[in-house]
């Protein structure tokens, strides 16, 4: 009889857990030649705005706010980071919800 062949079904249980540790090393040293997922054109939040930059950043100052200010949350506005409604379009044709952040400065 040939070590490996006609294991009982309970020794087979038994190798189970060496199995898979071998397995999951075996995965864990191959992994880093593996190719890495690129992140796909379409998982994109902003797609054109100041794309030259690490990160955008708008700052407003709160003094030159108007009585009310909509902010664009859709990355689509041409006239970013104020909206122009472009969320509409993008809501139509994604079945997204986005709308804009509004700030509206209390009447005294």
């Amino acid at each position: 009889k040939s070590p490996g062949k006609n294991l009982s079904f309970s020794e087979w249980l038994r190798l189970l857990p060496f199995l898979g540790v071998l397995a999951l090393l075996g995965y864990l040293a191959v992994r880093p030649f593996l190719p890495k997922k690129k992140q796909q054109k379409d998982s994109l939040i902003n797609l054109k705005i100041q794309k030259e930059n690490p990160k955008v950043v708008n700052e407003i100052n709160i003094e030159d706010l108007c009585l009310t200010k909509a902010y664009c949350r859709c990355w689509r506005s041409k006239t970013f980071p104020v909206c122009d409604g472009s969320h509409n379009k993008h809501n139509e044709l994604t079945g997204d919800n986005v709308g804009p952040l509004i700030l509206k400065k209390k009447e005294v």
